[in-house]
């Protein structure tokens, strides 16, 4: 029998509001005939079931989960425009599954726990071309999210109560400045870990469109984080990524280099290097890449990405979401195919990746890793995916398969 959590029901008084606005404020919008410039509403839902079978555990993980995603974004006047943006998590059927708050040990981790939350409300004023600025909670997404980014595989976003700013003041040349006091986690305000608060965070990249080379963007990441200190750091860095067109392809390449110490409430001490290198080919439909990324570790600490998009990197099966204090050097083959026929899979990607894991100090094994998607859009409102990862221990965590199949409308 299926079971619809009452949170659910609940979320219906929190987000639909935030959805359809007060009578007030579209009744004067409409008189002015400008509703659909001064008022956008919109909404997002999201399905998933999750399955993880994980060796060590007495129960295999089954989470169905259900996301709804609701706001109103306003137009533009004089520059100046808001968001506002509600999100509710809950569990369709049984909760066979550790959510990191139900206190089902006995079973894998799937961290969406069910959830009511304000996921964003900010102030923005832009000028094309020149300025953006937002102020309030906001999701933010820096580079590629190795560093900085909104987690937006899990159900629950994690989320900034930030400002921050980008400048353009020359052709192809940016550069912005975030400050931070607040981290809303994916684990939710119910949790321990779910928010970091009292932050002294500063975000500082600058970026440049160089021709024929390709983008290059510098960085530093001052991380103060009184909740965690053990993950408080400041990394410094660079990151080259372009193309080249050879004729009937393209080559790809991206190199990034960084450095990341101790800051702030760190009561340890250390010193230890990141490096990316993935050159690729892109020919018609198929695009293979192949990549060297070390995270150094020296047996006692190790290179911490605490706000990072984190299943995007190391595996899909989450094995590395906190570094091994020996480091990770992850060798990886990635290959994706993108048919332009016949009619019936256009719109679908074909995505195979995999993993070799080792240490970066001590020489350990660590295992291997085959993750597989295929994802198929219906138009501009649906989308499909089947995703799967198989983590294949070497002595470092236990023998891991996941399985997802997600669906989500966009309206």
């Amino acid at each position: 029998m299926v079971r619809i959590s009452s949170r659910l029901v609940l979320s219906y008084f929190v987000i639909l509001p935030l959805l359809f606005g007060s009578p007030a404020v579209a009744g004067s919008a409409g008189a002015k005939g400008e509703a659909d410039e001064a008022i956008k509403p919109y909404i997002e839902l999201r399905y998933r079931l999750e399955t993880v079978d994980q060796d060590g555990l007495p129960r295999d993980a089954t989470a169905s989960t259900l996301r709804v995603k609701a706001g109103i974004e306003s137009g533009e006047w004089q520059g100046f425009s808001f968001k506002v943006e509600g999100e509710a998590i809950a569990n369709v059927g049984a909760e066979k599954f550790n959510d990191t708050l139900n206190g089902k040990t006995q079973f894998p981790v799937v961290a969406d726990p069910e959830d009511v939350v304000l996921n964003q409300a900010y102030v923005r004023w832009r000028h094309e071309g020149v300025a953006d600025i937002k102020l309030g909670r906001q999701t933010v997404n820096l580079d590629n999210q190795r560093w900085i980014g909104s987690v937006g595989w899990r159900q629950n976003d994690q989320t900034m109560d930030a400002a921050l700013v980008t400048v353009s003041p020359a052709k192809g040349f940016s550069a912005t400045y975030g400050y931070s006091w607040r981290v809303n986690r994916i684990f939710g305000p119910d949790s321990p870990i779910g928010t970091f608060r009292n932050n002294d965070i500063h975000l500082i990249q600058a970026s440049y469109d160089a021709p024929v080379i390709g983008s290059i963007t510098a960085y530093a990441y001052l991380l103060d984080i009184p909740n965690a200190p053990g993950a408080s750091s400041q990394t410094y860095g660079v990151r080259l990524a372009g193309k080249q067109d050879l004729g009937g392809a393209k080559l790809l390449y991206t190199a990034e280099y960084a450095q990341q110490s101790d800051y702030g409430p760190n009561p340890a001490n250390f010193r230890h290097d990141y490096l990316l290198l993935e050159p690729g080919i892109a020919t018609g439909p198929v695009t293979v890449k192949i990549g060297l990324e070390r995270l150094e570790g020296d047996g006692t600490t190790a290179l911490r990405t605490p706000l990072a998009t984190l299943h995007a990197f190391n595996g899909w099966a989450d094995k590395f979401l906190n570094t091994p204090a020996n480091g990770l050097r992850d060798i990886y083959g990635d290959v994706v195919v993108k048919p332009n026929g016949p009619k019936w899979l256009k719109e679908t990607t074909f995505r195979a990746v995999y993993h070799d894991y080792k240490s970066t100090s001590g020489n350990l094994d660590y295992g291997q890793e085959w993750n597989f998607l295929i994802a198929r859009s219906f138009g501009k409102h649906v989308s499909v995916s089947l995703k799967y990862a198989d983590y294949d221990s070497d002595g470092f965590a236990t023998d891991t398969q996941k399985f997802w199949f997600t669906t989500q409308l966009k309206f």
